[in-house]
Order: C-alpha cells, then structure tokens, then sequence
C-alpha cells in the first residue's frame, strides 16, 4: 500500500481558505456589492411587467407603457453594466487567491523529501498537481461567479416578494424543505464520494506511470498480462465511481423538480386568492409568478453547484493537504554555516547508513567529503541540502541551499530559457557572465544558434562535460549561501575534469560548499577534508594535517597520486 500525501481535514480546508482570502477581502467586497446593486436593479423587471398587465388589464391606452417599457430598457443596461463590473472584481479576487493556494502549494511539493513523495507514488502528486489543480481553478473561474450571483438572486427575490405581500414569499418558502434536505442528501453522499474518487484516479495514474516506466521489465519478464490487469483493475475502479456520482446527480436532479411544483403551484394559489378577495392586482400576483419563476434559475444553479464544489472542496482538501506540510522539524534555518548534530539515517528500517554524525562548516569555507563507494558521502549531502529528511539528529543549514549532482538534466528548449530556471530576471549579460565564470561560454556562443539554440530533448546535444558546467553556471546565477556538490566533476575525463574542477572552485568561491570528492585533487583544494567510512566520519582535518597523519586519507592519497601520477 502506498503511504499517500496528507488530505486536509473540513476545517482545515475552510480555515486555510479563510487565510488565503483575508487579503483580497476589500476587492470581493466590492464585487460583491456591485451584484447585490445589478441584482436589486434587476428586480424591478417583474414589477414593471406587472404594470403593464395592469394597463393593458385596465384597458389603458398605449401611451402609457412607453414609460415601462423604458424604464425596461434603462434597467437592462444599468443591470447589465454593473454585473459585468462585479464579475470582473469577483474573478480578479477568486484567481488571485487560486494563484496564492497554488504558489503554496508548488512550494511545498518542491520542498518534499524525495522519499516521502516516493512513499506515496509519483502518480499521488501528479494528480493532485495536474487533476486537483485543474478542477479547484474551474471552479474559481465558473462555479464562484455563478454561485455569488444565484445565492443573491435567491435571497433579494423572496425579500422582493415579501414586498409585494408577505403571503406570495410564505407560499415560495414552501419549497425549501425540499430543496433543503436534497441539498443535504447530496452533501452527505457527494463528499465521501468524490473524496474516493480522486485517491483513485491518483491510483490509476500511479499504476500507469509505474507499468510504463518498467515497460522493459515487464516484458522482460512476460508479466503484460499481470499489469494489464492491474491497470484495468484501478481503471474500472475509478470509473465506477464516476458513475456512481452520475447516478447521484441524476437522482438529485429528480429531487429538485419535486420541490419547484411545489412551490409554484403553492404562489399560483396564492395569487388567484389574493386577487380574489382584492388584496392585490392581477399584475402584483403576475409579477410573484414570475418572481418565483425567475428563483428556478437561480435555485437550479446553486444546488447544481453542489456537484461541482463538493468535486472542488475534495481537490481544494487534498491541495491545502500539501501545502500544509510541517517543514522538517531537524532542520533549521542558520546564518551561512552548517551544523549537523546526531545525525543518523536508514532508507530501510534495521538498516542506517549514517550513525550519529556531528559535522560544521564555517560560512565562507569549503568542506570535502572522501571515502569509499557505500561510505554515507552522497546520503549526508542530500540530506544538508535537504533532499532527504533524516531519521535522527538535527541540521541546522542556511535557507538558501542549491545542489549540483552527478545526473544533471538539460530541460527542453532554448540554452537561455534553462538557464532561467535558476534566476528568472536574469539579462543576457548576466547568463554570459555565468557561463564565463564556468569557462562554458566559448561552447556556449559556438552552438548554432548561440543561447537560443534548443537542448534537451529532441534539441542539440550537450557532452556530459558541458552539462555539468551548465549546471554550475545556473549555481551562479542562483547565488546560493550553501553549495552542495556531489561528484559533480564524474562525467568528465581527465581533461575535461580540470576544467570542471576549476569551474566548480570558481562557481562556490565566496560560498559556504560541501563537496562530495570524486576526485582528490577537489579535496586538496579544500578548506577541510572529512573522511567517511561505514556511515561515520573517521578523520577530519586540512589535507596537509591528514596527509601527514598516515591514517585512511593518507592512503587514499598515496594511492591516488600513484594511479594518477601520468595525468
């Protein structure tokens, strides 16, 4: 079973909104007060046609409904003008608080500990990023206009019809507790409904990843037939429970129908008793009528809105689920340095390969990791730049932290535009200085197309040499206060790894840095040298002081002088 990403709870959810909105409540006040003033104005409609029945009843001559009819027109215009305005705050106010909740949430997902998004499934995050996502900004963009609009259309019509006799509203409400206890039917099947049916669609999207990312071994192993049947298995899943939901709504839908006769014979009633004993005209009771008629609409649509937000509110749960991950609480934000304390780690229960390792690294200086492959090098890296959580013990490390691996991946499109990635705002000026600081900007301008050449996929490719040094080159535009590195000089051959090294001293120069050594002559340029071995930190020193102590880096030394000596 698959330990999936956090959900937030109903309150939660409505407290987080609550925070997201607080800022931008003077722009949705205002919107708001636009529709209530649109929708007032558009009431005055049924009254002006209960007029001009009365006229054309009383037999009056046709001069006189040039006045209604104009102010007909009037109201149209003014309704019409002061909606649109409304609309527009009511959208600026509910894309500025979606664009909040997913800044948060991007955040937060980037910010996740690689194994606990490996807990879950790649396919739990994707579809909160791309599903959740898609169905929370639809409902912001559609269902929130739309519901603001119908629940004041509701509220200010029935105060209009107690306007025009107390009775025509009682006769109206009588369709509330119909319309009511279908609403909470709904609510109470639509929750736990949808909530389901979005941890399966995230189910369906794990397997799919998980069967084509080992397409090879599937069919290495014959096992097609086995994954098939998982995928159609979490398919069917979730495809039942959509339907489950269309069943839910139709029913719904048949509810409501129920409710609407109701109402309008019970104020059809009511005016041909009114008019009767006198109490009001046959143009007041044609207007109730249609103020009841013009509640259908409205009504309609806020209850078929329930479909979409209770779809909405289970995405918008699972999103803030995320956003409100606890950062890691061993670690610590502190000045420029690192302090590592009690730090142990185990990938797998029983099994740790770091044991209670204290390490500090002064802001400014740079600190080698040495040791043989297994030795817990590239597992307490990862963990200093927080990739990795660790199991116990603290870290405490600056907030600015950027990391350059062995395995650098070259994002599709122009050089310029991956470069960016790691500064935006950042000038041409600015990418060439940082290609220069790395010694890649000779490479750089003789591509085809200079920086606008494309790489990546299906665009120039790049040597595993110049990779890295693009990886660096973004380092320095990031500007980092801590530098990782982990064997970032590997890819090269003996050539190419002098220039690397030189790039790499020149990319973290005036930076805190820890790097992971692939090759020796790094650790001699270093500040400090650390020598791991079995998850611990056996010796720590100068290169000079640890050379001359004759222990485990005096002999890798020597042993690397002499394999290394015709270079």
């Amino acid at each position: 079973m698959k330990d999936l990403l956090p959900t937030a709870t109903a309150a939660r959810t409505r407290a987080a909104v609550r925070e997201i909105i607080r800022p931008h409540r003077g722009v949705a006040a205002a919107g708001f007060g636009l529709l209530i003033v649109a929708t007032s104005a558009g009431l005055l409609v049924q009254p002006l046609l209960g007029y001009v029945v009365d006229l054309v009843a009383g037999r009056r001559p046709a001069t006189e409904l040039t006045t209604p009819v104009a102010l007909l027109v009037l109201v149209g215009v003014i309704q019409g003008a002061l909606t649109s305005w409304g609309l527009v705050l009511v959208a600026r106010f509910g894309e500025t608080a979606l664009a909040e909740l997913r800044e948060r949430f991007v955040e937060r997902a980037l910010a996740l500990p690689l194994e606990r998004v490996e807990r879950a499934g790649s396919g739990d995050l994707t579809s909160r990023v791309t599903g959740d996502v898609a169905r929370v900004a639809e409902a912001v963009r559609a269902a929130l206009p739309a519901l603001a609009r119908s629940l004041l259309s509701i509220v200010l019509t029935l105060v209009a019809m107690a306007v025009l006799d107390w009775r025509f509203m009682v006769a109206a409400l009588l369709a509330i507790p119909v319309q009511a206890h279908t609403g909470r039917w709904y609510v109470r099947n639509a929750v736990p409904l949808y909530a389901a049916q979005r941890v399966a669609t995230g189910e369906q999207q794990q397997q799919l990843l998980d069967t084509l990312a080992g397409a090879s071994t599937v069919r290495a192993l014959r096992a097609e037939a086995d994954h098939l049947r998982r995928v159609e298995e979490r398919s069917r899943a979730a495809v039942e429970l959509t339907m489950r939901g269309v069943h839910l709504v139709l029913r719904f839908y048949s509810r409501l129908h129920i409710g609407e006769y109701i109402g309008l014979a019970a104020v059809l009633a009511a005016g041909v008793l009114l008019v009767g004993e006198g109490a009001v005209s046959v143009g007041t009771a044609t207007a109730a009528a249609l103020y009841f008629l013009n509640l259908f609409g409205p009504i309609n649509t806020t209850l078929a809105l329930l479909d979409d937000a209770q779809a909405a509110t289970a995405s918008l749960a699972r999103l803030i689920g995320v956003a409100d991950v606890a950062a890691d609480p061993s670690r610590q934000n502190h000045g420029e340095g690192v302090s590592v304390r009690g730090l142990g780690h185990a990938y797998e229960p029983g099994r740790p390969v770091l044991h209670d390792v204290d390490l500090d690294i002064e802001a400014g200086k740079r600190v080698a990791l040495v040791g043989a492959s297994g030795a817990g090098k590239t597992t307490l890296a990862k963990i200093v730049a927080g990739v990795h959580e660790p199991t116990t013990g603290t870290v405490r490390a600056p907030a600015g932290i950027a990391m350059v691996t062995q395995e650098v991946h070259v994002f599709a499109g122009p050089l310029a535009d991956d470069l960016r990635l790691a500064r935006p705002d950042a000038t041409d000026d600015d990418l060439r200085a940082a290609l220069a600081t790395v010694e890649a900007l000779e490479w750089a301008e003789a591509l085809p197309d200079g920086l606008a050449t494309v790489v990546g996929q299906g665009g120039h490719r790049l040597t595993g040499a110049q990779r890295q040094q693009l990886a660096l080159a973004r380092l320095v535009l990031a500007d980092p206060a801590l530098a990782v590195l982990d064997e970032a000089t590997a890819e090269a051959g003996s050539t190419g790894a002098r220039t690397l090294e030189r790039a790499v001293e020149r990319a973290v120069e005036g930076r805190t840095a820890l790097i992971v050594a692939h090759r020796l002559t790094q650790a001699a340029g270093a500040d400090r040298v650390v020598v791991m071995d079995g998850g611990r930190v056996v010796e720590d020193g100068s290169h000079d002081d640890l050379r001359q102590a004759g222990g485990r880096y005096a002999g890798h030394w020597a042993a690397w002088s002499r394999h290394h000596a015709g270079e």
